[in-house]
Parts: structure tokens; C-alpha cells; sequence
């Protein structure tokens, strides 16, 4: 019997041991795996964060052009009230100019 029992613990052994170099075989599989896996994601969070400062720079490009166009109106409707000012203070003076005049000499006449 004791050969018999020597030949199941052989093959228990034996068995066990398949199943250790299994264990091991899967161990090494799930680390590949798990490199592949962190690999793959550090990809996309790459590229997402990519897209991320290309849509954000959009973003401020197109704030920075309405931006851009408000100032231009506005300096644009500026400069049209400052022509509209001068024509009219221009308008005034040469209106009153002759009267101007008039009151200068009278003014100096008497002195």
C-alpha cells in the first residue's frame, strides 16, 4: 500500500505543482494585462486632456473676439460722436464768429 500511497501523493504533488506554475502562469498574464490596461489609459487621458486645452483655447479665442468686436463698435461709435461734436462745436463758432468779432472791436474801441 504504501507504493500506492506514494503514488498519489506523487501525483498530488505533481498536481498541486501544475496548479502553482498555473497560478503563476495567470499572476504574470494579469500583470501584463494591467500594464496594458494603464498604458492604454494614460493614451486617452493624453489625448483627452488635448482636446481639452484645444477646446478651451477655442473657447477663449471666441471671447476674445467679441471682446474684440464690442471695442471696435464702441470706438467706432466713439469716434462718430467726436466728429458729430467738432462738426457741431465748428458749426457754433463759425455761426458766431462775426458776432465774436464785432463784440471784440467794440470792446476794444472803447478801451
Amino acid at each position: 500500500m504504501s507504493t500506492i500511497a506514494e503514488s498519489q501523493v506523487k501525483g498530488i504533488v505533481n498536481a498541486l505543482s501544475a496548479l502553482e506554475d498555473d497560478i503563476d502562469s495567470l499572476h504574470a498574464s494579469v500583470s501584463d494585462i494591467q500594464k496594458n490596461i494603464h498604458s492604454k489609459t494614460q493614451v486617452e487621458l493624453d489625448a483627452l486632456m488635448e482636446k481639452t486645452k484645444q477646446i478651451a483655447l477655442q473657447e477663449a479665442e471666441s471671447i476674445i473676439n467679441v471682446a474684440k468686436s464690442n471695442a471696435e463698435a464702441q470706438a467706432t461709435k466713439i469716434q462718430q460722436e467726436s466728429k458729430s461734436t467738432l462738426a457741431q462745436t465748428q458749426s457754433n463758432i463759425d455761426a458766431n464768429f462775426d458776432q465774436a468779432i464785432e463784440i471784440v472791436v467794440s470792446n476794444v474801441l472803447k478801451a
